[in-house]
């Protein structure tokens, strides 16, 4: 089982144990899980069915319950297991057909109020007109269809669907969260609504009611956070030293070069004192230079007598070329 599924798992099975404990909440929860996983049978007449099918266990039960508590109704559970490509079982809550059917699917926001047979392409408004409701809504619009990535990868929290309709509305009811921003997306056949912000992904797991899996969504955010500042400290580092060794090895050649033309013992004190120790200590900065100077000096001393070494190296070498070029002309 791969990181991003075990997280995923282990996020629905805490979501599927939290229950309601209002009547409302429990419909706006029932109501996005049919949304999302359920499917509607026609027969004869205005006699519908439905099923709601799941591949977790805790949620097939959360389904059952909140169908018998909200319109006294027994689901029939079925286990078909899986074994092509991704194994795995599958979990079915069939409602039977009956006339009944329609009303419950009318209550739940997927039929349309005045209407047999026509879908309701939103979220309807009854169903989340308070918090907690709304709340509510999303724990069971994320239990049928929301996934999580391991925070240990990259950050991302994602609902499908393949209604458009229900996608925007979705990405709305997340977005009157003022803590939150979702987005929507299209991917083949499927409308995604997804958060790759790793504050509001972990605000959604506040907002609805996921504490064990925010504990361990921070936690892994904070030590991946100290491990990319490490990280980064690192290579500032590697980078100061790798500048201080180059200036030092341009430094060291300017001093030779004086050496070899001119002699440090003509050029004055102070700067002659700065090349021997520079030749001496090729591996230190300016400040430690300085430091070791008799008396100490800064290190914008250091950094104004090594330009003053530059210089006069440069001019030793314009001489030279000067020199050279005349030769050339002479021949």
């Amino acid at each position: 089982m791969s990181e991003k599924t075990s997280f995923s798992v282990q996020t629905k099975d805490e979501l599927a144990r939290i229950y309601p404990e209002k009547p409302c909440c429990r419909l706006a929860e029932l109501a996005a899980m049919v949304r999302l996983d359920g499917t509607v049978t026609l027969g004869t007449g205005s006699k519908m069915g439905l099923f709601v099918t799941t591949e977790y266990s805790a949620a097939a039960r959360k389904v059952y319950r909140l169908l018998k508590d909200c319109f006294n109704i027994e689901g029939e559970i079925t286990i078909k297991r899986q074994t092509r490509l991704k194994r795995h079982t599958l979990y079915n809550i069939r409602v039977p057909m009956g006339d009944n059917v329609p009303d419950v699917l009318r209550q739940l926001g997927i039929l349309a109020e005045g209407s047999s047979r026509a879908i309701m392409p939103g979220i309807k408004k009854d169903l989340i007109r308070t918090q907690c409701c709304r709340r509510c809504y999303l724990r069971g619009a994320f239990l049928g269809g929301g996934s999580i990535s391991s925070p240990d990868g990259n950050y991302h929290l994602e609902i499908i669907t393949s209604h458009e309709r229900l996608a925007t509305s979705l990405a709305s009811l997340i977005n009157r969260f003022p803590e939150m921003l979702a987005k929507v997306s299209r991917r083949k056949q499927w409308y995604v609504v997804y958060m790759k912000d790793s504050e509001h992904i972990a605000a959604f797991l506040t907002v609805i009611g996921a504490h064990r899996a925010l504990l361990e969504f921070e936690n892994t955010k904070i030590m991946k956070d100290m491990k990319n500042q490490v990280n980064r400290l690192v290579n500032c580092e590697t980078a100061n030293l790798s500048k201080t060794v180059d200036a030092a090895m341009r430094q060291i050649e300017n001093i030779q070069l004086i050496e070899e033309t001119l002699g440090l013992n003509n050029i004055s004190p102070p700067l002659a004192d700065l090349a021997r120790l520079r030749a001496e200590n090729p591996e230190i900065n300016l400040k430690e230079l300085g430091e070791l100077m008799q008396p100490p000096i800064g290190k914008s001393g250091v950094n104004h007598r090594m330009r003053k070494l530059e210089e006069l190296a440069a001019e030793i070498r314009r001489r030279s070329l000067a020199s050279q070029e005349e030769i050339k002309l002479a021949k």
